[in-house]
C-alpha cells in the first residue's frame, strides 16, 4: 500500500523523484539526505523506508503517517484544527493573516450552526430564505 500511496501523492503534485528528494532535503536539512533513486526504490517496493523517512514524507505531503502506510482509508483533516494551528495558510496564493483565519473560521462555524436550524420542505429541498427585501411600488 505504501508504494502506491507515495507514487500517487508524488504524481498528484506533478513532481519528479529528483524534485521530491530536493524538497525533503530542504525541509529537513539536518537529517540524512534523500536521493531520487532511494525514493524510486520505495515507490517500486524494492526497499522499505524507516519510520523517520515515512514521517518526513508525511510532513512533506501534509498527510498522516497512517494514510501513507495504508492504515487509514481516507486522509481526513479537521479544518478547525488547521485554522487554529500555527501553520501558514494561503488562499489563491495570498497568505491569510491571523484576522483572516479567525474571520473565515467564524464564517464556517456560523454556517454549520445555522445548517442545524434550517429545515427541509416535504419534497426534501431546502426551504426558501425569507430575506425581507423591501420592494418598491414598481416591483409590486
Amino acid at each position: 500500500m505504501f508504494p502506491e500511496r507515495l507514487r500517487a501523492l508524488r504524481h498528484g503534485k506533478h513532481i519528479t523523484l529528483e524534485v521530491l528528494a530536493k524538497g525533503l532535503n530542504e525541509l529537513f536539512p539536518d537529517e540524512t539526505p534523500n536521493t531520487s533513486s532511494q525514493i524510486g526504490n520505495w515507490e517500486r517496493g524494492i526497499r522499505t523506508p524507516s519510520y523517520l523517512e515515512v514521517k518526513k514524507l508525511a510532513e512533506y505531503f501534509d498527510v498522516s503517517m497512517d494514510y501513507l502506510c495504508g492504515r487509514a482509508a481516507l486522509n481526513e483533516y479537521d479544518l478547525s484544527k488547521l485554522f487554529l494551528s500555527g501553520r501558514q495558510l494561503s488562499f489563491d496564493h495570498k497568505v491569510l493573516s491571523s484576522d483572516d483565519r479567525y474571520e473565515i473560521f467564524q464564517l464556517m462555524d456560523g454556517y454549520f450552526h445555522g445548517k442545524k436550524r434550517r429545515t427541509l420542505s416535504p419534497s426534501g429541498e431546502q426551504e426558501e430564505l425569507a430575506l425581507n427585501w423591501n420592494k418598491t411600488k414598481d416591483e409590486s
